[in-house]
């Protein structure tokens, strides 16, 4: 009897992506020129180039973008571009950057000569456990040119139509574009998902697995359920030892070391809303005691359940400042 196909999709992880972006922006740069992009935390940097050439590095991995090429920065890391020759870099936040709102703003900067123009940004992704996951895996840097997406057909008519919007700048063109962006963003992840070795191995792998796949996927739709080893050694309809040692294996530590991870990320949404009570939580979550879950909470997160929630409420305000 052939096993029903009940695992992930490795792609299936983006669906707990929730994105926020800190930043988009049209830079239109002449030869010569040289920036630099500083580190963003829990964020992406992206460059997508409608004209012109321009060269990124990443920590000494460097790739040559031309018009239509798209290059994403998946830790937020602190990089460096230029354009024909490797031109002395500065900070992009020290120039003149014409702010057209808080988000979006057109910077016109270089030595008069032959223009590049660069549609470009940073994005801050939510905290979830299978996001962290999933871009503990990308690389350091992801470049995907028009060979590569020939015949995808997403790539290119999208980029064509970033490039339209920046020619002539109209009412809402920044919200156009800055949804461009986020689209162009998802499919680069999902591209390198589905066409990387790189991705068929730890995490993503373990999504695909027809019973460790299975087993994930209701964690995360029920973080609140009074996980057991034995409940979900049932889920995968294997033995108690046979999961443990299979889930192990696959995501790189115990189940319900992964169980309390969600759990508590469970929790911290749940605290987001002033109006619900730390007893509440906890309550919700099975633990006997509000002293209990505090101590679980501080394990996995570093920091008391209040304290985070005021944290993440203040990094709430702070994007929409």
């Amino acid at each position: 009897m052939v096993e029903p196909e009940l695992s992930l999709k490795s792609s299936d992880a983006l669906r707990f992506i929730q994105m926020a972006g800190i930043f988009y922006g049209l830079s239109e740069l002449t030869e010569p020129w040289g920036l630099e992009l500083p580190p963003m935390d829990s964020s992406v940097w992206f460059h997508a180039v409608t004209s012109g050439e321009c060269a990124i590095d990443v920590d000494g991995a460097c790739e040559t973008l031309t018009a239509g090429d798209f290059v994403l920065v998946p830790h937020g890391g602190g990089h460096r571009a230029w354009g024909r020759s490797r031109s002395p870099t500065v900070p992009v936040f020290d120039l003149d950057n014409d702010y057209v709102n808080d988000q979006y703003a057109v910077l016109r900067y270089g030595g008069g000569g032959a223009l590049t123009t660069i549609v470009c940004g940073c994005i801050r992704f939510g905290d979830h456990p299978a996001v962290r996951r999933l871009f503990s895996a990308l690389p350091p840097l992801i470049q995907i040119d028009q060979a590569q997406t020939a015949g995808s057909g997403w790539l290119q008519p999208t980029l064509r139509m970033l490039a339209e919007e920046t020619r002539t700048v109209r009412p809402g063109s920044d919200a156009v574009i800055s949804r461009l962006c986020d689209i162009v963003v998802m499919q680069s992840i999902r591209h390198w998902i589905e066409g990387t070795d790189a991705a068929q191995t730890g995490w993503l792998k373990a999504l695909r697995d027809p019973r460790i796949g299975r087993v994930i996927a209701q964690i995360h739709a029920n973080p609140a359920r009074a996980w057991s080893v034995a409940s979900l050694a049932a889920e995968a309809g294997l033995s108690r030892s046979a999961f443990s040692a299979r889930f192990t294996n696959l995501v790189g530590e115990p189940a319900m070391r992964y169980v309390t991870l969600c759990q508590m990320h469970h929790a911290a949404h749940l605290l987001q809303d002033a109006q619900t009570s730390i007893a509440q939580v906890a309550a919700t979550l099975g633990y006997e005691s509000e002293a209990a879950f505090n101590r679980a909470f501080k394990r996995v997160t570093g920091d008391t359940p209040r304290g985070n929630a005021r944290r993440q409420s203040g990094r709430l305000l702070d994007g929409r400042k």
